[in-house]
């Protein structure tokens, strides 16, 4: 049964343009085809963005949860 949201979103695409819809209809294949595989294969760019992170985190190269909390402090308005 298709939900409320995605019903409402498809009758919205239909006004798009042709290469939005286009590009919906890809995103929606590419969604279908992992849901059939079961599982997700990284490509090999993926593999490589993940070691990156990997070898980031291991340098320190992230800010710490205290550094992060200290910039939301310094920028939160009230």
């Amino acid at each position: 049964m298709m939900t409320k949201i995605l019903r409402d979103l498809v009758q919205r695409a239909e006004s798009w343009p042709q290469n939005a819809q286009e590009e919906l209809a890809q995103l929606a294949l590419e969604i279908e085809a992992e849901l059939k595989a079961g599982y997700y294969r990284a490509t090999p760019d993926d593999l490589l963005g993940i070691d990156r992170g990997l070898h980031d985190a291991d340098e320190g190269k992230f800010a710490s949860e205290e550094q992060v909390e200290a910039v939301f402090a310094k920028h939160k308005r009230i």
